[in-house]
């Protein structure tokens, strides 16, 4: 393990927590804007309810998200000095129009948002919640730019051994950049979707069923109908812009090393793909089917890892497996979409409890999803930290293993205690459930019922009767 393998593992260890709590706001706040519309205009307690409910979680999330955020990137100084040098003339601007922009707009109307309702009227309450929300999507299609530019760079000069940015618009919008976004704000939406499916769920199992809990369930699975078939085909849109752009990095996703003449490229289920060996072993494949899904003909061949220096070659290996689990996963939600779907006629799902303790299990697919496909997108990346541009080798800074060890060290323990307990406690919000036929519209800070800290949202225990709950509803174990 020497100090690039070390700095690697610790910037794949941060943003593997980060990743997670601004997929989870840009999907919370979307929602909470949508459950506001539903309630400004049919008037209906329920939304209200669920609004503040998950507001809450949201809070939590969004805090967690710009900690977690702060410290990976001072990474891009403190380890990867190399690439900020060489490549902050692109990456640093784009992050700083994020800040600008996106973070700007979040934090402005984000207070309002949370202890507003009953200071500025509901119609401004509303256009606060939707500028959080368009906030989150900004922030994520600066971010989406900067790291698409990263694996399909176009649109600069290398000057004195610097990239400097010669036609931004080319920069921003770089080939592989509306795959990525759009794929990358689907997921998010996943992760919510079945976030809120697998809450309410968790409700149903233990008794507790209302009309909050039922809208929850409703919402949830209509989300996961649009969205899960939707990813799917984004999803065979981005392989073939990679197959384009990054053919290296297909090959190896795929495990496929190298053409015969006049043959087609099968589709390889499962196998182990053996880097030194030059092959994948124990493949199950399926005859045509690659050639089929990656070059939408009968016998069409897309090059092999063979046709690559070995220097230039991803880890078939980690891509192979993470890209599987990706789609695996993905096709489970879209079976538990169909499924829950059918159960919806009759209104038999919210007695189903085989399929409530399958979306329950579900709760975290999500996001192992989203990291899955981050493993796939960053590992396929390399050797390269700009594809084809500049090697991560000669973007790490110039530290002993013993020193990025020691960090890394740090960042393990701090993480697991303070991102442990901030888990914790966003599972103790969700297990408490909303609050239901509340009195009045709450909002205010100092409110009844209306913590003004999101820490105070929560029980002490995960079976804590909720407050206000309706009376003689069960709150059993």
């Amino acid at each position: 393990m020497d100090a690039l393998f070390l700095a690697r593992l610790q910037f794949a260890f941060t943003i593997s927590f980060h990743i997670v709590f601004p997929a989870l706001t840009i999907g919370l706040a979307s929602y909470l804007a949508v459950l506001e519309a539903l309630w400004l205009r049919t008037h209906r307690r329920v939304f209200l309810d669920l609004f503040h409910f998950w507001e809450k979680v949201f809070a939590v999330a969004f805090g967690m998200g710009v900690v977690s955020g702060l410290v990976m990137a001072y990474q891009f100084g403190t380890n990867w000095s190399g690439f900020s040098t060489f490549a902050g003339g692109v990456t640093g601007p784009l992050l700083t129009y994020e800040v600008l922009t996106a973070f700007f707009l979040e934090a402005g109307f984000l207070g309002v948002m949370l202890f507003g309702m009953q200071r500025v009227g509901p119609g401004l309450h509303f256009v606060a919640t939707v500028m959080v929300a368009m906030g989150t999507l900004i922030s994520a299609t600066w971010i989406l730019a900067s790291n698409s530019w990263m694996q399909t760079p176009q649109g600069h000069a290398i000057i004195d051994g610097r990239i400097v940015p010669v036609d931004w618009l080319q920069v921003i919008f770089n080939p592989s950049f509306p795959y990525r976004l759009v794929h990358m704000v689907l997921a998010a939406y996943l992760a919510t979707a079945l976030l809120v499916v697998a809450s309410a769920a968790w409700h149903l199992l233990r008794g507790r069923d209302h009309e909050g809990i039922r809208t929850m369930l409703a919402m949830g699975i209509g989300m996961l109908v649009l969205v899960a078939p939707l990813q799917a085909f984004v999803g065979d849109l981005h392989g073939l812009n990679t197959a384009q752009h990054q053919p290296a990095k297909l090959a190896a996703l795929e495990g496929h090393w190298e053409n015969r003449p006049g043959e087609a490229v099968p589709l390889i289920l499962f196998g182990l793909p053996d880097m030194e060996a030059e092959q994948t072993r124990y493949a199950v494949e399926i005859p045509n089917l690659g050639s089929v899904l990656l070059t939408h003909s009968w016998d069409g061949q897309f090059p092999g890892l063979k046709e690559f220096p070995k220097a230039d070659r991803p880890n078939s290996l980690v891509v192979f497996w993470s890209f599987r689990l990706m789609v695996g996963l993905g096709f489970l939600m879209i079976f538990m979409a169909a499924w829950g779907a059918w159960l919806f006629r009759g209104r038999r799902i919210y007695q189903a409890r085989r399929y409530l303790r399958f979306a329950l299990a579900m709760g975290p697919a999500g996001v192992v999803a989203m990291l899955a496909g981050w493993v796939t997108t960053e590992v396929g990346r390399q050797p390269w930290v700009v594809y084809g541009v500049m090697r991560t080798a000669d973007a790490v800074s110039a530290h002993s293993a013993a020193q990025v060890g020691f960090t890394l060290t740090v960042f393990i323990v701090v993480y697991a205690f303070v991102f442990g307990a901030g888990t914790v406690y966003l599972l103790r919000i969700i297990a408490r459930g909303p609050e239901v036929q509340e009195s009045e519209p709450q909002g205010g800070a100092g409110r009844m019922r209306q913590p003004m800290r999101p820490l105070s949202g929560a029980p002490d225990r995960f079976d804590e009767p909720a407050a206000g709950a309706q009376e003689g509803v069960p709150h059993g174990h």
